[in-house]
């Protein structure tokens, strides 16, 4: 990984943790277990799907590449 790409990673990261802080309910915010609960689920439920998605369609260009040449 690139100095720039880790320093991306890290400002999206960042961004990733506001967006799931912003809706995570106040009642999930009054310990560390129930904010480990609460974000777990919503990556389970939103971001793991979205990066699986990505790495899919990644892979299924990266076959019909080889298979075109």
């Amino acid at each position: 990984m690139t100095p720039e790409e880790l320093e991306q990673l890290q400002f999206f990261s960042a961004e990733i943790a506001k967006i799931l802080y912003n809706n995570t309910p106040p009642s999930e915010l009054t310990s560390l277990e129930n904010i480990e609960k609460h974000l777990r689920q919503q990556w389970l439920e939103k971001v793991g799907p979205q990066i699986g998605f990505f790495l899919s369609n990644k892979q299924q260009e990266q076959n019909k590449d080889d298979r075109a040449q």
